[in-house]
């Protein structure tokens, strides 16, 4: 295959989990014919140029002197891949990684069996690989386990419905098309905003179900309500809350998605009522989701 792959991996802080991450980028059947780096902490780890200067494909370190988040992260790496002339812009964090060698082959392969705009691998617990990192709805049910994904023997894709920037595969003109993460979200919601314009895009792009990306389990954010029928994300760190509920804000005022806006007072309104008894959660959520629909997106503890 001659077209130009280009991998492209945020990083911030974690220099052993990029170290595993990047031997596995660059040992694939189908090697990356570049891979660039984008160094959120500015290169205040030498570590981390050093692990970056010893892959054996050519690669481009991006050394960030403002953290950017994931989105900005990305948006930097992913023009810099177009700038520098790729066909397919391959995408990874630096806290996971591919199951084995032949994930990218996979997916190009797929991508080209289905004539896919973009094609995402499973994302599966790093210490389970049995058990999806993120829980999975499909109409009420909710998916937990990797095999679930299937409906019929031989399926090898699910159409639709992808994790972004968990080794996801873009064409180049996808992103023509879609754009870049909006850096005004920083972290948490930013491969939604992606997912609802690729969506709205009517371009096709799914799941390839034959492979697999290792991330950390996310799913203890998630947590169920009325019977485990329905769940809420509540992040431990309070950080992580502010960007979770300040973008959702923001998400769910945009095109496609304010469908869900009902769905989630009821949700929310239930978890913070009746299951933890804590109406200042409610109140703080609810100020953290008008300062996303305001669009007003200033750091934690700023002034809007």
């Amino acid at each position: 295959m001659s077209e130009l792959v280009v991998a492209v991996v945020v990083t911030h802080r974690r220099p052993d989990e990029l170290a595993k991450s990047l031997d596995m980028l660059s040992t694939q059947t189908r090697l990356p014919d570049h891979l660039i780096v984008v160094d959120n902490d500015g290169g205040a780890d030498s570590r981390v140029r050093d692990v970056v200067a010893a892959q054996p494909i050519p690669t481009t370190y991006l050394a960030s002197r403002r953290n950017l988040g994931g989105a900005g992260g990305f948006a930097l790496g992913m023009l810099h891949a177009l700038a520098h002339g790729a066909d397919w812009v391959w995408l990874a964090d630096d806290d996971g990684r591919p199951q084995d060698t032949r994930v990218l082959a996979t997916l190009l392969a797929c991508a080209q069996k289905h004539a896919l705009a973009e094609v995402s691998p499973m994302v599966c617990n790093l210490d389970d690989p049995d058990r999806l990192a993120f829980p999975l709805r499909r109409g009420l049910v909710w998916r937990r386990r990797a095999n679930e994904l299937r409906t019929e023997a031989g399926q090898d894709l699910l159409p639709g419905i992808a994790s972004l920037f968990n080794g996801a595969l873009f064409r180049a003109s996808t992103i023509d098309a879609v754009g870049v993460p909006d850096l005004r979200l920083f972290l948490r919601g930013d491969e939604v905003e992606v997912h609802r314009r690729l969506v709205r895009s009517g371009l096709p792009f799914g799941t390839c179900l034959d492979a697999v990306y290792l991330h950390p389990c996310g799913s203890e954010e998630f947590r169920p309500i009325l019977g485990g029928r329905m769940h809420t994300q509540y992040p431990d760190n309070p950080t992580k809350r502010f960007y979770t509920y300040r973008n959702r804000g923001y998400l769910q005022s945009q095109p496609g998605l304010r469908k869900l806006v009902a769905q989630e007072w009821l949700r929310f309104g239930w978890f913070f009522l009746i299951t933890r008894r804590d109406p200042r959660g409610l109140v703080e959520w609810i100020r953290l989701r008008r300062l996303g629909r305001r669009e007003q997106f200033g750091k934690p503890g700023g002034s809007s």
